[in-house]
């Protein structure tokens, strides 16, 4: 399938402004450029009943969530977000339009974390406080109006990978219980490099980029074979929560999300697997600009309903 008009006319703007490749500038310029093209890319801010912002404490700090709630009586499912950006340039500002829109179109309480960035916090520190944020949104559901009993977690590419660790991370201490996981274009596997890598190198994401995230989020080479790190690795998938998995066409991590999705069926996973055949990685954020995203976000708000919606309750 061809590159769909909308992400390829993303990719031509970003060409003729001459923007400078992300692995050529420091974390906090590409920080700021992220968030100036979550401004331009971005559908206006939808309202919801409420948003409020808390401080958690986690080992050697604090990170900030933001909760937003849906209109309703409730109690309400959650729905645990962590960002993507590689684990370096993420922000809760960038993924603010799409969250407000899955928080009405799901009708669950949906927690934003802003887990603390490499490299001035490498792996894994991220794991851990997106660990303790999923922990915290079970411990306090009662009083922000969600139920503890249906949580679902997910996130983009880095907290995509953030995503599936953590359910990995919660079966194996057994706590807190995890309902779902949506894994949006996740990367799954440090270990090795896959077909996707080269085919689609310069679709948004290049080889180089990639790398560059790489170098600031592990400490070491041994990180890339921690499962923590690259669940893929695992021995044993099973008893994992259900799963939305999903890919974009003409995306470098493209293969290794889909080979997670294989692997958690093959497990005995209950999997929803789904590929936008014509799209580029990231393009969840660009409701603004394509089409495709604002498809995504509704995918994501149904499979939310039927995992754990209001029907689940009883």
């Amino acid at each position: 399938m061809s590159l769909h008009p909308q992400a390829k006319s993303f990719l031509d703007c970003l060409k003729s402004r001459g923007a400078p490749p992300i692995h050529t500038l420091t974390p906090e310029e590409n920080r700021e450029g992220s968030r100036i093209m979550s401004k331009r890319t971005a559908l206006p801010p939808e309202p919801v009943a409420a948003v409020q912002e808390r401080f958690i404490p986690v080992e050697n700090g604090k990170i900030k969530l933001r909760i937003y709630t849906p209109e309703g009586k409730g109690p309400f499912p959650v729905f645990v977000h962590f960002y993507g950006g590689g684990w370096v340039i993420g922000n809760m500002d960038a993924v603010d339009s799409p969250l407000r829109i899955l928080t009405n179109q799901a009708q669950c309480i949906v927690i934003s974390a802003g887990y603390r960035l490499a490299p001035e916090h490498k792996f894994p520190t991220a794991v851990n406080d997106c660990y303790q944020a999923v922990k915290w949104a079970f411990e306090n559901a009662p009083e922000l109006n969600g139920d503890p009993g249906r949580i679902a977690i997910g996130g983009e590419s880095a907290g995509g990978n953030l995503a599936a660790v953590v359910s990995l991370m919660a079966r194996d201490r057994g706590s807190p219980p995890i309902s779902y996981q949506v894994l949006i274009y996740p990367c799954t596997d440090f270990s090795r490099e896959y077909p996707s890598y080269s085919k689609f190198n310069g679709y948004f994401l290049t080889l180089e980029d990639m790398q560059y995230f790489d170098n600031h989020y592990l400490r070491t080479e041994e990180d890339r074979k921690n499962i923590y790190a690259s669940p893929i690795l695992a021995e044993n998938l099973s008893n994992l929560p259900p799963a939305l998995v999903i890919t974009a066409g003409y995306d470098p991590l493209h293969d290794e999300g889909e080979a997670y999705a294989r692997r958690l069926k093959e497990a005995g996973v209950e999997v929803t697997y789904y590929c936008y055949e014509d799209m580029i990685h990231g393009f969840f954020s660009y409701a603004g600009l394509m089409d495709k995203a604002k498809d995504l976000v509704a995918r994501i708000a149904r499979s939310l309903q039927t995992s754990i919606g209001q029907a689940k309750q009883g």
